[in-house]
């Protein structure tokens, strides 16, 4: 069963805000069976709105779309689909009914264009809206079933979960399965190197990737007679790509690699302490993003200045003068000063150059000494990361982390 996703608003075709909803969206439905196989993005313009969902709607069977059903003069998304469709838009009273009550819970008055969003198309399907004021509805579209939500993402999935997916569930082939595995530690030529004849060894497999800096995305998708068998399928060559790729492979799709290092550190039933210099708390705060991370975090000190490394870490001056403030000496007494004043079991220290300056001959710009200090003793690791500032660190943390979760394995 084919589909497409239209998203509408000028931000979006303007680069002015990143289009997240298409690609949540894309893969939510290919999870339910559906070929995606157009993704639209238009402005803010009746016409192109209407023209677009009139020519989407003779190539597939159902239409998703995002934006533009907000209060705002920008939002036509409603008055689009009326023409496309060559009808009128009447508003829907338990709709109004509904805004009404949330707009004063919130200690704000009912107006027009508050209100302007319980007008619908005549005879379209109202979809319900239980956290914002907008509701979105669904209508018949050149013989494709389409479907209109707020572009405000959490109030799309919420919609999407609740309201379209039982409209369209039984309309798609379950012929297909899909496993998404998160992987680090590879660039994605080389993933793509190691995974070679899978596709051919498991006919009816398609390997995908995405690159997400630092990480690489591996989709197995399987296609088979019945959902049953494609799952079935896509599970025996994940296992072959699981095999290949070795530890690479983090997690699935729902993991973080933070999560993943905070979970074997947590499950070790050890604790952790940080010493931050060039990625500035980056660590501590992918750290502190997911649950349960006070369960084993003790502390995370950035470490920026010198002065704070002798002062809180007990770093001797001389360490510094003598090997400057990023090198291996200087790492290795970060992680074993952190250790000490926290009592970790296991400490994690960075210092490195970002730059966009800083850099020489001997220390260019992306060189990073990584420590991690035990009971066992201290190991420091030398990195030499490309990019700019931000690549960098990003770099450096996920290097960090994963030191993290070798030592802990």
């Amino acid at each position: 069963m084919t589909c497409a996703v239209l998203c509408i608003g000028t931000e979006l075709t303007r680069g002015e805000l990143v289009n997240t909803n298409a690609t949540w969206l894309a893969s939510a439905l290919t999870d339910l069976g559906f070929d995606v196989i157009e993704n639209v993005v238009v402005d803010d313009e009746a016409s192109r709105i209407a023209a677009t969902l009139e020519r989407l709607g003779r190539s597939v069977r159902v239409i998703v779309c995002t934006g533009g059903l907000g209060p705002t003069t920008d939002d036509l998304t409603t008055q689009a689909v009326a023409s496309a469709i060559g009808v009128k838009t009447v508003r829907d009273e338990a709709s109004l009914e509904a805004i009404r009550r949330r707009v004063e819970k919130a200690g704000r008055a009912l107006t027009e264009s508050l209100s302007s969003q319980a007008d619908f198309p005549q005879g379209a399907d109202i979809l319900v809206n239980p956290v914002g004021t907008a509701p979105g509805f669904g209508v018949t579209v050149s013989g494709a079933s389409a479907f209109f939500m707020p572009g405000v993402p959490r109030e799309m999935q919420r919609m999407f979960e609740d309201q379209v997916v039982p409209r369209i569930r039984t309309l798609a082939t379950r012929n297909a399965h899909q496993v998404r595995l998160r992987t680090y530690g590879l660039p994605e030529s080389v993933v793509g190197e190691r995974l070679a004849g899978v596709e051919e060894s498991f006919p009816g497999v398609v390997i995908g990737y995405r690159a997400h800096f630092p990480e690489i995305e591996v989709k197995v998708l399987a296609r088979a007679g019945s959902h049953e068998a494609a799952r079935e399928l896509c599970d025996r060559a994940t296992t072959e790509v699981r095999a290949r790729l070795s530890d690479v492979v983090y997690g699935d799709v729902d993991d973080t690699f933070a999560g993943i290092v905070g979970r074997v550190v947590r499950n070790k039933g050890l604790t952790l302490a940080i010493a931050e210099s060039c990625t500035g708390g980056l660590v501590g705060h992918m750290i502190t993003r997911e649950p349960g991370a006070s369960e084993f975090l003790l502390v995370d000190a950035v470490t920026y200045a010198n002065s704070a490394k002798t002062r809180l870490l007990g770093i001797d001056e001389e360490v510094i003068r003598g090997h400057g403030a990023v090198s291996a000496e200087v790492a290795a007494a970060m992680a074993e000063g952190v250790r000490r004043v926290s009592e970790a079991d296991v400490a994690l220290s960075l210092t490195g150059i970002a730059g966009p300056g800083g850099g020489s001959a001997a220390k260019p710009i992306g060189t990073v000494f990584i420590a991690i200090a035990t009971a066992d003793g201290t190991t420091v690791t030398e990195k030499h990361f490309p990019g700019d500032r931000h690549q960098i660190q990003i770099a450096a943390a996920y290097a960090g982390l994963d030191l993290v979760r070798r030592a802990c394995a």
